[in-house]
Formats: structure tokens, C-alpha cells, sequence
């Protein structure tokens, strides 16, 4: 039965709609930054997805699910995070798929030869840190370097214990860490970060185990602090 023919009375839609309406400005960060990074690098079409948009079929998922209408808002927060995280990633692959791509074999290369963790690439060529994430192939858009507004860098300064970036560096460093993070690492960064969501939650929504989730930004922020000094 779904959340829409559970909620027969006013008073159980009501306090479901305030829950589900309490998770949205939680929502919106994360998914506008995502956006955002897809568009710089060339797997979305810009201008063509809002943050509005998306949360809303996300929320038209939900409705249509057998979801808990007497769930606690901590419980519908983490499950809009997993439709949205879902729904976004099918679309990102789908959106690479009709467009002008180069295989991520051609990238890791190129990107691989400049760092020095031990990375490793699969048998279908993904980049592989510490994680089973399946990566998708996407254009990068050498051309254009992605510029992040000044809170969004300073939430990942914050993020990663950085204080001392200089302002002409800003820019070619978070160019580097967009462009060589594999998607779905960059995404658990992010759910991190902009999603304000704790590395428990993460694991719930990627379904894996926690160490791993903290293992993969342990990693990545050892390679970013790497990468300024």
C-alpha cells in the first residue's frame, strides 16, 4: 500500500506533509551543488534541471512507495536523501549516455599519473578508492573551470581542516578535486558536506558499511590537503 493510500485522515496527512516539508531545506544544498558540479562537467545539459524540480519527483516517489507514515522526520529525511541520491544518479547516467562522452579510461590516465595514492581501476575501467562504487563515463569540460561561491568553499575547507588556502589557488584546486573524484565518490563527499549528513546515514543511503564511507573521505581528504601543500 502506498504513502498516498495510507494517509486516509487529515490529521496523518497533515503531520506527514509537515515531516516530509521539514527535510526540503535539507535537501536543496545538496542537490543544487550536484547539479552544479554535472553541469561543469559536461553530464548535464546547463540550465536544464533545478533543484525544485528533482526534489519534487522525489517526493512523488515517496507517495508512491510503501513508506512508514508514522515514521520519526529523521527516518523520511534519510529516505528522500536515497530517492533523491537514486533518482539523480539514474538521471546523470542517462543524460552521459545521449551525450558527446569520452571514457573515464581516458581520464585515469591522464588523472592517475598525477597522483600518488594507490588507486586502482577495475575491468570495466573504473576508478576504484577503497570503494565498490561503480563510476559512469562523463565528458570534462577542460575548457572551463568550475568556480564554487565562497560558502561552498568554505564548507569543504571546513570539511577537510583546511584554513590557509590562498584566494588564487581556490579556484585550481577545487577544479582538480571535481574533475579527478570518480562521480560516486565526489557524491558521498558531498552528502557529507552539503547534505550536512553523518557518515552512518551515508552508509544507510550507498548502502555500505560505515568504515568503508569514512575510510573513502579519510582518503580523499588526505589527497586534497596533499594536493595544497
Amino acid at each position: 500500500m502506498s504513502v498516498t493510500e495510507k494517509l486516509t485522515s487529515e490529521t496523518t496527512r497533515n503531520a506527514f506533509e509537515k515531516k516530509v516539508l521539514s527535510a526540503i531545506p535539507h535537501l536543496h544544498p545538496y542537490v543544487k551543488h550536484r547539479i552544479y558540479i554535472a553541469e561543469t562537467t559536461g553530464i548535464l545539459p546547463k540550465n536544464m534541471f533545478s533543484s525544485n524540480g528533482i526534489i519534487d519527483e522525489s517526493i512523488i516517489i515517496l507517495y508512491d512507495t510503501d513508506f512508514d507514515v508514522e515514521a520519526e522526520p529523521l527516518a523520511i529525511k534519510l529516505e528522500l536523501f536515497k530517492i533523491v541520491d537514486n533518482y539523480m544518479n539514474l538521471l546523470f547516467k542517462n543524460e552521459a549516455y545521449h551525450k558527446e562522452t569520452i571514457s573515464t579510461d581516458a581520464i585515469l590516465k591522464k588523472e592517475l599519473s598525477k597522483l600518488t595514492e594507490d588507486y586502482t581501476v577495475d575491468g570495466d575501467f573504473d576508478f576504484i578508492l577503497n570503494t565498490e562504487l561503480n563510476d559512469i563515463s562523463y565528458h570534462q569540460n577542460e575548457n572551463e573551470t568550475l568556480q564554487l561561491y565562497s560558502d561552498k568553499e568554505t564548507s569543504i575547507l571546513t570539511a577537510f581542516e583546511v584554513e590557509d588556502l590562498s584566494t588564487k589557488q581556490s579556484p585550481k584546486v577545487f577544479d582538480k578535486l571535481y574533475n579527478w573524484l570518480p562521480f560516486n565518490v565526489s557524491n558521498i563527499m558531498d552528502l557529507y558536506i552539503f547534505g550536512k549528513l553523518d557518515f552512518e546515514s551515508i552508509a544507510k543511503i550507498k548502502k555500505l558499511e560505515e568504515k568503508r564511507v569514512v575510510d573513502i573521505f579519510d582518503k580523499v581528504k588526505r589527497t586534497f590537503r596533499r594536493h595544497i601543500e
